[in-house]
């Protein structure tokens, strides 16, 4: 198992550093719209490239932020009575849900996201809009994105293996949202 905890801790390092990536990701948006809009405005001048960058950006925030916040146990959950269970509940109800839901879905979408990527890739398509941008970079995005929260995935499965069994201390606690 100590193998395993290696493992699933070297994963969220990686996490980690795409979580900052995501989050220079929103700024960078941030502040391309702001130019964006300021020049458009003040200038009645625009180019169709500065919004595109906006959407990568855009994606790029979704998908590399999105392995943290499943690390961080900041992600959506059913809180009918996840928020009500008590002692291991809340870890069998993960569990079941990462390996019944998460796990599937991603593998999934990793694998019919990997084609598209791949022709976009080799034909080097463009955006038809005047001025627009090469795509694959930004399609690029959703295999990485969802074959990496397959792996924060599988980080998140063997901590709470490892929380069970006793050789794992985690933060249990889940704060429900206020609504």
């Amino acid at each position: 198992m100590s193998k395993l905890l290696k493992l699933a801790l070297g994963i969220d390092w990686v996490s980690e550093r795409f979580g900052a990536v995501a989050a220079f990701t929103v700024m960078a948006a941030a502040l391309i719209s702001a130019g964006n809009a300021f020049i458009r405005y003040g200038f009645d001048m625009s180019s169709n490239g500065w919004l595109e960058i906006q959407w990568y950006l855009f994606a790029a925030t979704v998908m590399l932020g999105a392995p943290l916040v499943l690390k961080l146990n900041e992600h959506v959950r059913v809180d009918l009575f996840y928020g009500k269970l008590k002692g291991r509940g809340p870890i069998y109800v993960d569990l079941f849900g990462l390996v019944v839901f998460l796990m599937p879905v991603m593998l999934l979408l990793a694998w019919l996201s990997f084609p598209l990527f791949l022709k976009m890739f080799v034909t080097q398509e463009m955006s038809s809009n005047a001025g627009g941008l090469i795509r694959w970079p930004a399609m690029l995005l959703l295999p990485l994105g969802f074959t990496w929260m397959c792996m924060q995935g599988i980080s998140e499965i063997i901590k709470r293996v490892a929380y069970l069994q006793g050789k794992f201390e985690m933060n249990t606690h889940y704060e429900k949202p206020v609504q």
